[in-house]
């Protein structure tokens, strides 16, 4: 009936009906032109656009010069960025931050993440391809995660070292944010990070709640070097750190609570069900696991879930979106005695699933 030629005319002619019409139109064509608005946005990003603006109203052939543009491309870019309001122009030639762009260019962690998907986008330029291929056949974006992550723990090494490092550290603050506001510790809490990498959760964390103390469990160089930079934060008696590998090793007792932030989307469902487990086992009775990732099926972040991270997971060779029901189930299954789920305000950032043992 949507697709009727006749059905759209008539929605077309009815002022209420037309609203609605208009608005699915909209959405629609977003669709198609969605991958030209993310190339937009990445050229504010790279060209350091967002931090000309901050200090504008300025002109467009200021632009030029800085970004090395012509006065026209210089022009064709800023209109198009004051479609999607990353800019606006208030005044004859002057030009400055738009709403959307006002928030980006004060988060860094976003800009790191636009930054970052140059990687994916190549993996996605042929996506029929990509999704025929075998998952263990290497792509673009798993070859950055398997270079990255082997060298997250030492000193940075070339590009995609640091961009791994900053990548996780700026970005860490979107789930951070939606654990503070949503979360509440239970008193005496002792909190171990599974995964943690250099501490960025847990030092959100620890500014929030100056009682809690601090667990960081990783890979041995990883954990000694998060645990240091914690401690220098923090104090040594509040941070405790625990090297080993969460699918092999035991995990550290004597926690009350134990995160998982951002881990087990990254991983297949065996061996999801498996850290599951094993972190079951070290758990005491009415110990908490809390998991925080964006998740799938989720009211208000369906694109996030499914969409977004459906075919970024896909294209790094493991792991997959789960809504909270799919990880209730693994959860039970893994031993735990019962699951809730805690609202947050930005879904799109990350839902929470507590764990009781």
């Amino acid at each position: 009936m949507f697709a009727n030629p006749r059905f759209q005319y008539w929605c077309a002619k009815l002022p209420l009906v037309n609203r609605i019409a208009r608005a699915r139109a909209s959405e629609a064509f977003d669709l198609v032109a969605g991958f030209t608005y993310s190339q937009i946005l990445r050229s504010y990003v790279e060209t350091g656009l967002f931090g000309l603006l901050e200090s504008g109203p300025i002109g467009h052939k200021h632009v030029a010069s800085e970004l090395n543009l012509s006065e026209e491309a210089a022009l064709t870019l800023l209109r198009a960025g004051r479609a999607l309001k990353l800019s606006e122009e208030p005044m004859g030639d002057g030009w400055m931050l738009g709403e959307a762009g006002a928030v980006l260019a004060a988060d860094k962690g976003a800009q790191a993440m636009i930054q970052h998907h140059r990687i994916l986008y190549r993996d996605l330029a042929d996506p029929v391809e990509l999704l025929r291929r075998d998952r263990q056949e290497p792509t673009d974006l798993s070859r950055f995660w398997s270079y990255a992550g082997a060298l997250h723990g030492a000193a940075e090494r070339g590009t995609a070292t640091g961009e791994y490092s900053e990548l996780m550290a700026t970005s860490q603050h979107f789930v951070a944010d939606q654990v503070l506001g949503a979360y509440r510790f239970p008193s005496n809490a002792r909190l171990l990070d599974v995964g943690g990498g250099h501490g960025a959760f847990l030092s959100h964390m620890g500014a929030a709640d100056e009682d809690l103390h601090l667990g960081l469990f990783d890979l041995p160089e990883v954990a000694e070097a998060g645990a240091a930079k914690l401690a220098a934060r923090f104090g040594k008696s509040r941070v405790s750190a625990h090297p080993g590998n969460f699918f092999s090793d035991p995990i550290p007792q004597g926690y009350n609570v134990i995160s998982l932030v951002r881990i087990l989307h990254d991983h297949d469902d065996g061996p999801a069900l498996q850290l599951l487990t094993n972190i079951r086992a070290s758990l005491a009775p009415g110990a908490q696991l809390l998991i925080a990732e964006p998740m799938a099926r989720v009211e208000g972040a369906e694109g996030m879930g499914e969409a977004f991270f459906g075919m970024y997971l896909w294209a790094m060779g493991s792991g997959r979106a789960r809504s909270p029901k799919e990880i209730a189930q693994m959860a039970e299954e893994a031993g735990f005695l019962r699951t809730k789920t805690i609202p947050t305000a930005q879904p799109i950032n990350a839902s929470i699933l507590i764990a009781y043992a």
